[in-house]
């Protein structure tokens, strides 16, 4: 079976969707057969990687218009990588979802139909803990959290744990944490502070590699690729790399 991994912090800007793109993209170039869904109104993984924004989205598989089979693309770059495309459309997704019939449940069943035919499906979520990011919390069998290196990464960590031990209690008992991913660091004191803080909190959770900031990485999207296709001898594609790895070997382990 597939496993379904969501990548969330409501806190903004700690390089969630970046994590998600090239997470998914270098899974997928290490043989692994993988979907990206994106479940952010702002669709910027769906951009990111090359994808048109004004097409079927998962927006219309929430409202029923679409299955998921239908509105996923194959990338046209990576043969074993396939999207599930976002668009402003989502934004009305928090509103529209707790009056639909299972409510907490519409990510969980329009997935579950085509688990089966991916290895990983990795889920980017809104910088939010409204009901869309909470759906997907009960679709996902783990949480991959990004973590920001700076001095504020902690503050609201909290809130997300509550949400992860609210969902495994109410609606999703084997829901797991993957582990978190220290992104956006420097070599300053604060930083090595900040990760060591992190390390002392959640012991191995916390993956060995770490992403640095690189502007290389924030070019890329603009481009509509993946780090490694935009610049593949740059240190943010080396480092994404490792950490596909480092996923990939963590999960042979259980």
């Amino acid at each position: 079976m597939g496993k379904i991994v969501a990548l969330a912090n409501q806190k903004g800007g700690v390089g969630k969707t970046t994590t998600a793109m090239n997470l998914a993209a270098n899974v997928a170039l290490l043989g692994k057969k993988v979907l990206l869904v994106d479940a952010d109104s702002q669709a910027n993984a769906t951009s990111g990687l090359g994808f048109e924004v004004t097409g079927d989205n998962i927006y219309d598989c929430i409202t029923g218009r679409k299955t998921a089979r239908e509105v996923m693309q194959q990338s046209a770059d990576i043969k074993k990588l396939w999207v599930i495309p976002s668009s402003i459309d989502l934004v009305a997704a928090d509103v529209e979802m707790p009056s639909m019939p299972d409510a907490h449940h519409i990510i969980r069943n329009l997935l579950m139909p085509i688990k089966d035919d991916f290895d990983y499906i990795f889920i980017d979520c809104s910088p939010s803990l409204g009901f869309m990011t909470a759906n997907v919390l009960v679709a996902a069998d783990s949480v991959l959290i990004p973590v920001q290196c700076e001095y504020f990464a902690l503050e609201g960590l909290s809130k997300l744990l509550n949400s992860i031990r609210l969902t495994q209690s109410r609606f999703n008992t084997s829901l797991g944490i993957e582990g978190f991913v220290m992104t956006m660091y420097s070599r300053s004191r604060m930083a090595n502070q900040v990760v060591e803080e992190v390390k002392r909190h959640f012991g191995n959770m916390v993956f060995d590699t770490i992403i640095g900031r690189n502007i290389r990485l924030s070019e890329a999207p603009s481009h509509g690729k993946p780090i490694i296709l935009y610049d593949a001898s740059a240190t943010g594609s080396i480092t994404y790399m490792n950490l596909a790895k480092e996923f990939l070997k963590r999960n042979r382990k259980k």
